[in-house]
């Protein structure tokens, strides 16, 4: 069985809604992280983490938009706003800074001039969690991740002129 992740607010290569779209930096979205799950998952999973990227963001190293780590493995979805404060996270989970410099999602907000790509991962890691704090950087987690991957599913939309 192959590992999935599906959003019923998108599909791959879709625009991303207003919804999940920051609400500064000149965006005017909802900044409302989108409900997602996933299937398929690779035997012996522990936990997940879930990350959202933009390889596009003029910054030499890219933007980190969200990072949630440590989700129970009999976890297979999030509603809509989990990382925003709408809607409920597993106890168990931490939301680590991102890129805007405080945990929780991030909308999409890319300067003008072309389309940046934001893209969902869904980890799936052979530990029950990972020794972070939110205080924790994305990078630091990746590293993290990076020892403990089972398998990943991604999903990209993308936004901006």
């Amino acid at each position: 069985m192959t590992f999935v992740l599906t959003s019923p607010a998108f599909k791959n290569g879709d625009t991303l809604p207003q919804a999940q779209v920051f609400n500064g930096m000149g965006q005017s979205g909802q900044n409302l992280s989108p409900a997602l799950a996933w299937h398929g998952v690779p035997q012996g999973t522990q936990s997940f983490v879930v990350t959202v990227y933009d390889p596009d963001a003029p910054t030499g190293s890219g933007w980190w938009h969200w990072v949630v780590a440590n989700i129970p493995a009999n976890v297979t979805s999030l509603p809509e706003g989990a990382g925003s404060g709408k809607a409920g996270l597993p106890a168990q989970a931490v939301q680590v800074r991102t890129d805007f410099g405080q945990p929780g999602y991030g909308g999409a907000a890319p300067p003008p001039g072309r389309k940046h790509h934001y893209v969902f991962t869904v980890h799936a890691l052979d530990v029950p969690a990972l020794d972070i704090t939110p205080e924790a950087s994305p990078a630091l987690v990746g590293f993290m991740v990076h020892h403990h991957t089972l398998g990943a599913a991604t999903l990209t939309a993308v936004y901006g002129e």
